[in-house]
C-alpha cells in the first residue's frame, strides 16, 4: 500500500481533490452503510469512477470491494457491481490514452494490483465460488476478472487454481454454458490458465476437453467459423503442444479422425476470408503438433497411421493438389504433408501415388520439384516443397531408389514428352539460381541417405554438356562446377552433396580420386588464406578431402591412405587441415540448421547448411582427425581389426540364421506333436466308447444266457438233461467271457509294450546326438539291455497266444457239444422259442466278433500312425543343445520305463494264473486239457456215451 501510495504521489496528473473526496465518501458507505440499497449505489458509483481514476479506486477500494464478495453474495447485482470495477482496476485493455511519459508506469498498474489481490490466496479461491454462480451478472464478470488476473499474473495464479479443490473443473463448466458469451470467454479464460503449465493442461484434457473443444469447432461451421474456433484452436494447441500424454490420449480417444472434416475445402471453395485462412492455418498446425519429429517417435509413427487410416492424409493432399488455394496455406499445408508422411513407410507410398489433376497427370512429387527449381516461385513455398521431399525420403530407401533410377539411362524418356524428378533435379543442380542450385543439392543428397546401394547406382549417371563432346559423369559435372568458382551458395550446396555421396562408400572415394585433377585442387583451396566468407568453402573442402581418406580402400596405388596423409602435411599441414575442419561447426549458422529438421531461414543467404548434413559433420570430424593422426602401423591394425571383425559378423550372422531355422523346425515338430497328440486323444476316446458299447453288448448277452437257462429248466424230462442245458452254458458263456478279456488284456499289453519300443528308441536316439561317448556307451548297454527284456515279454504274449488261442478251439467244441446236448433233448411246446431265442444269441455273439475285429483293425492303424510318427521323428535333426540339459530328465524316464517292464511281467504272471485256474476249471467240469489228443478222444467217447444213453431211453419208453 505504502508503494502503491508513492506511486499515486508521483503521478504528473491526478484527480481533482474533490473526486477524491467523492472515492472517499463512497468507500465509507460501502463499509458502514447497513442498508443493502445504498451499499449498491455506492459500489456502481465505484464502478463508474474506476476506468478514469483508476489508481485511486483501486487504492481506496480494493479491499471494500473484496469484503462485498465475502459477505453480499446474496445480492447478485452488487456482486456484478464489484466484480466489474475490480475487472477495470486491475485490467489493462480499456486504459483511456495516457501521456508517453507514464504509459509504462500505467500499464505496470495491474501487475501490481493483481499482486495486492492473489497475496490472500482465499480471494482466487473466493473467485472461483463464485464462478458457480448461474446467475450472468455474476458469473461473466467474474470470468473476466480471473482471466485477467492470468494475463497478469499467470505462473503465480495457476498455482493456486491449482492447489484449490476442485479449481480446473469448476473453470471447465464454463464450456458447457448455453450463453455464448459466457462460453467464448471461458474458451479465452482456459487459453490463460492453460499456458505453459503442463499439470493443469493434463487435468484440462481428462475433463473432457477435446470432446468439448471439438463439438463448438463443428457447431461454429469449422474452418468456416469465426474467432471462437480461432481460440478453441489455440486453447487445444496449448493443451497438446510439448504434451506427450495429452497427445496420447486425443489419438486413443479417437480425435484424430474428427479433424478431417476440417479439411474438406477444394476447387469449389471460392473465397477465402481472412478468419477462415487464420482457422485453417491453426487447423494445419494442430496436425504438426501431433505429427512433429520433436514428439516420441512412437507416438508420432502412431499419429501418422491414424491420420492414413481416417483419410486425412488424403485430405490434405487435395487441398495440396487445388487450385485457388492462398499461398500460406498451400505452404503450411506442404509442410504438414510433409511430417505426416516422414518416417512412415506407408503414408509416404501413398504420397508417392498422389497425381496432380493435370493433362496428362503427373506425379505430386514432380508437380512439388518444379516449384522448388523454380526462382520465380516464393521462398518459403520452396523451402516448403524441399522440406516435403526431404520428408518423404527419410528411411525411405524405396523412394530413394525410384528417385535415382529416374536419372538412369535405361529409364529416362527418350521422347521428351514427360519429366521425371531426376531430370528437375539435375536441371537445378546447374542452373543459373544459386538457391535452386543449392536446394538440388540437398534434395540429391537425401535421395542418398543413409543408402549405400544408391551411391553405386548414381555413379552410373552420364550427362550430355554439349554437342560433340563425350558424356561426363554426374560426378564429374560436380567437381567442374565447383573448380569454376562459382556463387558460394552453389560451392556449399555441391560439397554437401559430395561429402553425403562419398561417406561411407569406397567405391564413390574410388571414382573421385580417379580424376587426377580432384586432390589438387582440394588441397589448393584448402591451403590458401582467403576472407571470413571462404572459410566454410575450405572447411566444407577439408570435410570431403578427409573422408576420401577414411573411407580410401587403397584401390589406387597413386591415392592411397598414407600417401593422401602426407600431401596434406606437406601441402598443408595436419594442424591447419584440422582448423579448416572446424570451421564448419563453428560456423554461426551450423547450430541453428541442427536444432530442427525444417529448413526455415528468413531470407535465401541464410539458406546454407542441412540439418541432416550437420549430423554427419558431427559423426565424421572426430573420426577424420583420429584418421589423419594415425601411422600407417596403426591402419593397418585397425584394417585387421575391421576384417576380424567382420568375420566376426558373419559367423555370428551365420548362427544366427542356423538358430533361426532351427526354431523354426522345431516349432513345426512341435505343432506336429501337438496335431498328433490331439489325434490320439480322439481315438483314444472313439476306443472307450467302443469298449463301453462292447461291454453293454456283454451284459445283454448274459441276461439272454441266464433267460435261456431258465427256459431249458422248464423243459426238461429229466434232470440230468435240464442240468446240462442250464448249467453248462452258463460255464461256457463265463468262459467266453474270460476268454475275451485276455484277449483284451493281451492288446492293451502288445500296445504299451510298442509304445515303451518307441520310448525307448527315441531317448536312445536323444541320448546318442547330447551325451558325450562314455554315457552314450553306458545308454546303449541299458537299451540292449531293455531290448532283451522286451524280447522275453514278447516271446511270453506269444505263448499265451497259443494258450489263448487253445482255450478258444476248446470253447468251440464246448458249443458244439452243446448244440449237440440241447438237439438231443427232445421238444416239449417250446422248441421253436429255443431255437429263436438261440438264434439271436448266434447273431448278437456273431455281432460282437465282427465288432471286435473292428477294434482290432483301428488298434491296427494306430500302431501305424504311431510307426510313421516314429520314423518323422527319428527322421528329423534332433541335435539341439536344450537335450544336454534334459539329460537327467532322461535317465529317469529310462527308470520309469524299467519299473513299468517289471510291472507288466507281473501282469503277465497274473495271467499265467488266471489261465492256469482256467484251465483247472476244466478239468473240474470233467475235460482234460493237458493234452490236445486225449481232450479230442475224452470228447468222442463222452459224446458216444451219451448217444447210448439216450438210445436206451428211448427203448425203454
Amino acid at each position: 500500500m505504502n508503494f502503491l501510495r508513492g506511486v499515486m504521489g508521483g503521478q504528473s496528473a491526478g484527480p481533482q481533490h474533490t473526486e477524491a473526496e467523492t472515492i472517499q465518501k463512497l468507500c465509507d458507505r460501502v463499509a458502514s452503510s447497513t442498508l443493502l440499497d445504498d451499499r449498491r449505489n455506492a459500489v456502481r458509483a465505484l464502478k463508474s469512477l474506476s476506468k478514469k481514476y483508476r489508481l485511486e479506486v483501486g487504492i481506496q477500494a480494493m479491499e471494500h470491494l473484496i469484503h462485498v464478495l465475502q459477505t453480499d453474495r446474496s445480492d447478485s447485482e452488487i456482486i456484478g457491481y464489484a466484480l466489474d470495477t475490480l475487472y477495470n482496476i486491475i485490467s489493462n485493455d480499456e486504459e483511456e490514452e495516457v501521456e508517453e511519459n507514464s504509459t509504462r508506469q500505467s500499464e505496470d498498474l495491474g501487475s501490481q494490483f493483481t499482486e495486492i489481490f492473489i497475496k490472500q490466496q482465499e480471494n482466487v479461491t473466493l473467485l472461483l465460488s463464485l464462478l458457480e454462480e448461474f446467475d450472468f451478472h455474476v458469473r461473466w464478470p467474474g470470468v473476466k476478472l480471473l482471466t485477467s488476473l492470468l494475463k497478469q499474473l499467470g505462473p503465480q495464479v495457476q498455482q493456486i487454481i491449482l492447489v484449490s479443490p476442485m479449481g480446473v473443473s469448476r473453470l471447465m463448466d464454463l464450456l458447457a454454458d448455453s450463453r455464448e458469451v459466457i462460453r467464448n470467454d471461458g474458451v479465452l479464460l482456459l487459453q490463460a490458465l492453460t499456458r505453459s503449465n503442463g499439470a493443469i493442461q493434463k487435468i484440462v484434457a481428462f475433463e473432457n476437453a477435446f470432446e468439448r473443444l471439438l463439438d463448438i469447432i463443428t457447431e461454429e461451421g469449422n474452418s468456416d467459423g469465426g474467432i471462437v474456433v480461432e481460440d478453441c484452436l489455440i486453447l487445444l494447441q496449448n493443451l497438446l503442444k510439448n504434451n506427450n500424454s495429452n497427445q496420447n490420449f486425443f489419438k486413443e480417444g479417437s480425435y484424430i479422425q474428427r479433424m478431417k472434416p476440417w479439411f474438406e475445402v477444394g476447387d469449389e471453395n471460392f473465397g477465402w476470408s481472412a478468419q477462415k485462412v487464420t482457422n485453417l492455418h491453426l487447423m494445419l498446425q494442430l496436425v504438426r503438433v501431433l505429427v512433429s519429429p520433436t514428439n516420441p517417435p512412437g507416438a508420432t509413427s502412431s499419429c501418422q497411421k491414424a491420420m492414413f487410416q481416417c483419410g486425412l492424409l488424403q485430405q490434405l493432399c487435395t487441398i495440396l493438389m487445388a487450385t485457388g488455394v492462398p499461398a500460406d496455406i498451400l505452404t503450411e499445408t506442404i509442410n504438414t504433408v510433409s511430417e505426416v508422411i516422414r518416417g512412415c513407410q506407408v503414408n509416404q507410398d501413398y504420397f508417392a501415388s498422389v497425381n496432380a489433376p493435370s493433362n496428362p497427370p503427373r506425379p505430386a512429387i514432380v508437380v512439388l520439384l518444379m516449384s522448388m527449381v523454380n526462382e520465380r516461385q516464393p521462398f518459403v513455398l520452396r523451402c516448403a516443397v524441399l522440406y516435403c521431399f526431404q520428408c518423404f525420403l527419410y528411411k525411405n530407401q524405396k523412394g530413394q531408389g525410384e528417385i535415382v533410377s529416374t536419372l538412369l539411362p535405361s529409364t529416362i524418356d527418350a521422347t521428351g514428352n514427360s519429366v521425371s524428378a531426376g531430370q528437375l533435379l539435375c536441371g537445378g543442380l546447374f542452373s543459373t539460381d544459386s538457391l535452386s542450385n543449392w536446394c538440388a543439392a540437398v534434395a540429391l543428397a537425401h535421395a542418398l541417405q543413409g543408402n549405400a546401394a544408391q551411391k553405386e547406382q548414381l555413379l552410373r549417371v552420364q550427362l550430355a554438356t554439349s554437342i560433340g563432346n563425350p558424356p561426363v559423369s554426374l560426378l564429374q559435372q560436380c567437381t567442374n562446377i565447383l573448380s569454376q568458382g562459382s556463387k558460394i551458395q552453389t560451392r556449399v550446396g555441391l560439397l554437401m552433396l559430395l561429402c553425403t555421396w562419398l561417406s561411407n562408400c569406397p567405391i564413390a572415394v574410388t571414382h573421385f580420386l580417379h580424376n587426377s585433377a580432384n586432390v589438387p585442387f582440394l588441397t589448393g583451396q584448402i591451403a590458401e588464406n582467403l576472407g571470413e566468407e571462404e572459410q566454410l568453402v575450405q572447411g566444407l573442402c577439408a570435410l570431403l578431402l578427409g573422408i576420401s581418406i577414411y573411407f580410401n580402400d587403397n584401390s589406387l596405388e597413386s591415392y592411397m591412405k598414407e600417401k593422401l596423409k602426407q600431401l596434406i602435411e606437406k601441402r598443408i599441414g595436419k594442424e591447419n587441415f584440422i582448423e579448416k575442419l572446424g570451421f564448419i561447426s563453428k560456423h554461426e549458422l551450423y547450430s541453428r540448421a541442427s536444432q530442427k529438421p525444417q529448413p526455415n531461414f528468413p531470407s535465401p543467404e541464410y539458406m546454407i547448411f542441412d540439418h541432416e548434413f550437420t549430423k554427419l559433420v558431427k559423426e565424421l570430424e572426430g573420426v577424420i582427425t583420429k584418421a589423419i593422426y594415425k601411422s600407417s602401423e596403426e591402419d593397418k591394425k585397425e584394417e585387421e581389426v575391421k576384417k576380424t571383425l567382420e568375420q566376426h559378423d558373419s559367423i555370428v550372422t551365420h548362427y544366427k540364421n542356423m538358430i533361426r531355422e532351427q526354431d523354426l523346425q522345431l516349432e513345426d515338430l512341435r505343432q506336429q506333436v501337438s496335431t498328433l497328440k490331439c489325434q490320439n486323444e480322439q481315438l483314444q476316446t472313439a476306443v472307450t466308447q467302443q469298449v463301453s458299447q462292447i461291454q453293454q453288448h456283454k451284459d445283454q448277452y448274459n441276461l439272454l444266457k441266464v433267460q435261456l437257462g431258465k427256459d431249458n429248466q422248464h423243459q426238461g424230462s429229466s434232470s440230468d438233461g435240464a442240468q446240462m442245458n442250464g448249467i453248462q452254458p452258463e460255464e461256457i458263456g463265463r468262459l467266453r467271457d474270460e476268454i475275451e478279456e485276455l484277449k483284451s488284456n493281451q492288446e492293451l499289453l502288445q500296445n504299451q509294450l510298442t509304445e515303451k519300443d518307441s520310448l525307448i528308441e527315441n531317448l536312445k536316439s536323444s541320448q546318442t546326438s547330447g551325451m558325450n561317448e562314455q554315457s552314450s556307451a553306458r545308454d546303449s548297454e541299458q537299451v540292449v539291455e531293455l531290448k532283451q527284456e522286451l524280447a522275453a515279454l514278447k516271446s511270453q504274449l506269444n505263448s499265451q497266444s497259443a494258450e489263448i488261442a487253445k482255450l478258444q478251439k476248446e470253447k468251440h467244441e464246448l458249443l458244439q457239444k452243446a448244440e449237440s446236448l440241447a438237439k438231443s433233448v427232445p421238444e416239449q411246446g417250446q422248441s421253436e422259442t429255443v431255437k429263436t431265442t438261440k438264434t439271436d444269441v448266434e447273431g448278437r455273439l456273431s455281432a460282437l466278433l465282427q465288432e471286435t475285429k473292428e477294434l482290432k483293425n483301428q488298434i491296427k492303424a494306430l500302431s501305424e500312425e504311431r510307426t510313421a510318427i516314429k520314423e518323422q521323428l527319428d527322421s528329423s535333426n534332433s541335435t539341439i543343445a536344450i537335450l544336454q540339459n534334459e539329460k537327467d530328465k532322461l535317465e529317469l524316464e529310462i527308470t520309469d520305463s524299467k519299473k513299468e517292464q517289471d510291472d507288466l511281467l507281473v501282469l503277465l504272471a497274473d495271467q499265467d494264473q488266471k489261465i492256469l485256474s482256467l484251465k483247472n476249471k476244466l478239468k473240474e467240469l470233467g475235460h482234460p486239457v493237458e493234452e490236445e489228443d486225449e481232450l479230442e478222444s475224452g470228447d468222442q467217447e463222452e459224446e458216444d456215451d451219451e448217444n447210448e444213453d439216450s438210445g436206451k431211453d428211448q427203448d425203454h419208453s
